[in-house]
């Protein structure tokens, strides 16, 4: 339980909470939410639609928020933190600029301004994670969850009413109670939000979008170059060792004529070494 090759994950969960808090604590939470009528169409407040993701703002939120990316890091194990960057980057630009457009030019007219609120956090990115959670983690076991108060004859088939889970159930839920904090603004974020991941992930977003990547140092990856001169150094230390090994082998070679010289008698050694003296 930690955050074990998931630097993404926890930079998110760190930003998300950290954010949060420090929103609270400088009241600049107004900052942080979007009203189509009074912020874009009266004042022209454009730039909130690059910050209303940035932080929730309340804590129950935050909460739940926190949960669900830390129980989600799985994805960024799958596929590594370069991709799983890049899809947080890509998703994000998306799905803060789909939801206002959205609002603006088609929901807020048909509803005669009653649907005009985008509320704050990065529940439309978590929502594309969880579509790529949903497809590519299995469940590992099912409960069920009775609704009789009695419990059945033990030479009897458990086929009482009830509902069953999976352990991925309480991901699910987490981010449903997520998307009906602040509804209908922030259901609409959620269904923008696992819209945008399942197109990502089933190709159906333009190529240059889908298959754009960070650069690596972006999540502390070494370039090509030093790559290529690690490459070159093992490969010599690799020469080394094997002219090391022979050489130890002659070595070794000697050392068993000494050996054998040693398991000769001392008087014939004596003797042989002033023979060679004359």
């Amino acid at each position: 339980m930690s955050f074990t090759d998931t630097p993404v994950t926890k930079a998110l969960v760190l930003g998300v909470v950290g954010l949060s808090i420090g929103a609270s604590i400088f009241d600049i939470k107004h900052y942080f939410y979007i009203s189509i009528g009074t912020h874009f169409l009266r004042y022209g407040q454009l730039w909130r639609i690059f910050t209303y993701q940035l932080c929730y703002t309340n804590s129950s939120e935050v909460l739940f928020g926190a949960m669900s990316l830390y129980h989600m890091r799985m994805v960024e194990r799958f596929w590594g933190s370069r991709k799983y960057a890049s899809f947080i980057i890509t998703t994000g630009l998306l799905t803060a600029i789909i939801p206002p457009i959205l609002l603006t030019t088609l929901l807020r007219p048909l509803s005669f301004g009653v649907l005009d609120y985008i509320p704050a956090g990065p529940t439309p990115i978590l929502f594309a994670i969880l579509a790529q959670y949903h497809a590519m983690i299995p469940q590992i076991y099912k409960y069920k969850v009775s609704l009789s108060t009695s419990s059945p004859p033990s030479n009897s088939n458990d086929d009482t009413t009830g509902y069953i889970f999976s352990d991925k159930s309480t991901r699910y839920l987490m981010a449903l109670q997520l998307a009906m904090f602040q509804w209908p603004g922030s259901l609409l974020g959620a269904v923008i939000g696992w819209v945008v991941g399942f197109l990502w992930r089933n190709d159906l977003l333009p190529a240059a979008v889908s298959r754009w990547r960070v650069p690596g140092w972006v999540v502390g990856m070494r370039s090509q170059k030093r790559n290529d001169r690690f490459d070159g150094i093992r490969r010599r230390l690799e020469d080394e060792g094997a002219s090391t090994g022979t050489a130890t082998g002659a070595q070794t070679a000697a050392g068993g004529a000494e050996g054998e010289n040693r398991r000769r008698p001392l008087g014939q050694q004596l003797i042989d070494e002033v023979r060679g003296a004359f």
